[in-house]
């Protein structure tokens, strides 16, 4: 869709608009900060004045804008970045670009840009593994208000070339090789309204429906990566294990080999029916087994994975529950989809197959079905099941996640929610992962559902808090 064309250039300084219209530029500032942690690699492409750029706090920071003043006025304003005056489509040329970025920021370019494909194409060339792009743009329905403000000198004359729909920039990014990892609407009052400003934009703006008429539109999205040998890696399989006597040597036998090795830990939690010395015995009945296990000293499946995942050698964390409602023979799946580059969390999923009869109760199923709805919106991305035991990872990406952790607390039981949210927090892209759900054939659940719900709930309450009511 085309716009109108408007004045392409303005007389006065780029920071005249931003202090004209600071709310707004307070809004964005503040949106892209909590994308975006201290201290990351950051280019900003179209990067006007610097003063976003500046905002998100980069160790290494790089700005690009044709624009001359702007470039000018961010140089002197913002020393310690690097502004260089020219076009992206050159941007792979530059030799002072050489060094890949954790994130990369087009904010409005999509707008002004003559070639979106291109836009997004050159993003390989200062791209990592985990790179990822943060982009946003201007809802549709805003086009005349926009037009108005700027007939009226309330806004910086800029010629928008390009409206663009979520659909538009998702075929965009497919095109040049890159997905949507998440997506969102948000700010409905761009002008500042003493109070009513604050309680539109944080409590109605992020509501359903009301949603869609928001001003800006922001996509989090990244190269798609390339597949990886699955023989270069090895494995930590984590099983946590209270009162799971019957279960120890079955989840040893059919425990598969995974990549280059795999090392099998138990996480033993005080149990009461000789779990632990099953384990011991299971050690040395299968000498050729790399197996290990641990006490752990707090409580909870929570606590116990934290503990494994601290002592696992692998390259690639995985979670197995010690009941085997989830069989270890699913393993291999989450390994490929994690190398393959399918998603950088892959989480299990027990409500997409049918399930056998006595696998889950009512009130469980019905809870599970509820927090996926909700996580889904919380999240902006697609989750079936937020509490199937089953969850992949890279070791060094749950050290990120670990070294992030207090954002949210400790207080998760299970350990799910824990790693969803900061899974979530930093931006990776999760996938669902469809197993066949099982009867549990020894032992009784370690849940409680009124007590651990309640304590779930609150945790869903602080994730409400801290993506969506800001």
């Amino acid at each position: 869709m085309k716009a109108h064309v408007l004045t392409s250039h303005s007389e006065k300084p780029y920071s005249y608009w931003i202090k004209k219209n600071w709310y707004y530029h307070a809004l964005i500032a503040s949106l892209y900060r909590s994308f975006i942690p201290e201290q990351s690699r950051v280019l900003h492409m179209r990067c006007k004045n610097g003063v976003l750029l500046a905002a998100v706090k980069p160790s290494f920071g790089v700005g690009i804008d044709e624009d001359h003043s702007c470039i000018a006025e961010a140089q002197l304003q913002y020393q310690e970045y690097q502004f260089i005056t020219g076009d992206f489509k050159n941007l792979s040329l530059d030799q002072s670009l050489h060094k890949k970025f954790d994130y990369i920021m087009i904010n409005l370019a999509t707008m002004e840009s003559d070639d979106v494909q291109m836009l997004f194409e050159t993003i390989h060339a200062v791209s990592h593994e985990s790179t990822k792009v943060v982009i946003d743009f201007y809802s549709c329905l805003w086009e005349p208000v926009l037009w108005l403000t700027q007939k009226l000198s309330l806004r910086r004359p800029t010629e928008f070339k390009n409206w663009l729909s979520l659909h538009d920039i998702s075929n965009f990014l497919s095109l040049a090789d890159c997905e949507i990892v998440t997506k969102d609407r948000y700010i409905l009052i761009p002008c500042y309204i003493p109070l009513f400003s604050w309680l539109v934009n944080s409590f109605i703006a992020p509501l359903p429906v009301i949603n869609r008429l928001c001003l800006s539109n922001l996509i989090v999205a990244r190269p798609v990566p390339k597949k990886l040998n699955k023989q270069d890696y090895s494995v930590s399989v984590i099983i946590p294990c209270r009162n799971e006597r019957g279960n120890i040597e079955a989840a040893v036998k059919r425990c598969p080999v995974m990549g280059k090795k795999t090392e099998i830990i138990f996480v033993e939690g005080h149990s009461k029916d000789n779990t632990l010395e099953e384990i011991k015995r299971v050690c040395a009945l299968y000498p050729e087994k790399n197996i290990s296990y641990y006490v752990q000293q707090g409580k909870g499946k929570g606590d116990a994975v934290r503990l494994g995942f601290e002592r696992a050698a692998g390259d690639v964390l995985m979670i197995l529950d010690a009941d085997l409602t989830v069989a270890p023979e699913e393993l291999p799946k989450f390994y490929n989809a994690l190398l393959d580059g399918k998603g950088e969390f892959i989480n299990g999923s027990r409500l997409v197959y049918g399930m056998e009869s006595e696998a889950m109760r009512f009130l469980n199923l019905i809870a599970n079905y509820c927090f996926g709805i909700g996580f889904s919106w919380l999240l902006g991305q697609p989750i079936k099941d937020t509490l199937c035991g089953t969850k992949v990872l890279f070791k060094t990406t749950y050290e990120k996640i670990v070294a992030n952790r207090s954002f949210f607390g400790e207080f998760d039981p299970f350990g799910d929610f824990d790693l969803l949210f900061g899974a979530a927090k930093l931006n990776l892209k999760i996938v669902d992962m469809p197993i066949r759900y099982k009867n549990r054939n020894y032992g009784t659940t370690q849940i409680s559902r009124f007590r651990h719900g309640f304590l779930l709930l609150c945790m869903s309450f602080v994730a409400l808090k801290k993506f969506k009511f800001k």
